[in-house]
């Protein structure tokens, strides 16, 4: 849920990363602090271990200027790749106005990205989120490998539902192509849209228009 303090005059939207262990999560927000101006970023937090790159979170604070007046802030959230800390994904993922499912293309990992977006599904549900309602985008990355699936085989497996998805190699920040959306299936608000926004913009040097029915935003480059 978007908070707002009216007293201070700011909102703040939270934006996950989810996906399987090793997926590019980390490199993502690892890219965007580095590229964000000292004065729109907060400091990143982050826990590596032998297994995995980040065994809790990471936390990364945007700071995007202001909107009708209201200061806007998006904050950014890894989960855990490994299942076992399936706790502290449902805890990180509490909340959450916008997930960014980052999913592995090589081939052996198809099963991993099912499993894990099986269990985004199942989180989403503790936490009483409607899976139908919070804006979803999918970025494809590791597009580079030999072994990457053709986006086709991805979208059949891994988005029945047309959800925006773009395609990305984090780790070598290499411009992706263009988003597809497809034609939403109801109008829009102005809180989904700043979700929508955020979730885009976070893509290494990602190229997009924004989605129909996106009122009063404009994409950035």
């Amino acid at each position: 849920m978007v908070l707002f303090n009216y007293s201070t005059k700011e909102l703040t939207a939270k934006v996950v990363y989810y996906g399987p262990g090793l997926c590019g999560k980390t490199t993502n927000l690892q890219w965007i602090h580095e590229k964000l101006p000292i004065k729109n970023k907060g400091k990143m937090l982050s826990l590596a271990t032998e297994a995995d790159r980040t065994l809790f979170f990471d936390f990364l604070p945007i700071e995007l200027g202001t909107i009708r007046g209201m200061k806007t802030r998006i904050q950014l959230y890894t989960v855990p790749g490994q299942v076992f800390y399936n706790a502290t994904r449902r805890m990180v993922l509490k909340g959450a106005d916008c997930v960014v499912f980052v999913a592995d293309s090589q081939e052996p990992m198809l099963d991993a990205n099912l499993d894990a977006a099986q269990n985004l599904k199942e989180n989403l549900e503790a936490n009483e989120i409607d899976v139908g309602e919070i804006p979803t985008v999918l970025q494809y990355n590791k597009r580079d490998l030999p072994n990457a699936l053709p986006i086709e085989i991805l979208n059949e497996r891994l988005n029945a539902k047309g959800l925006p998805y773009y395609e990305a190699v984090a780790s070598r920040h290499d411009r992706a192509p263009a988003a597809r959306f497809p034609r939403p299936r109801r109008r829009l608000g102005r809180l989904d849209g700043l979700c929508f926004l955020g979730a885009l913009c976070v893509s290494p040097r990602a190229d997009f228009d924004a989605p129909p029915g996106l009122p009063g935003l404009r994409s950035g480059r």
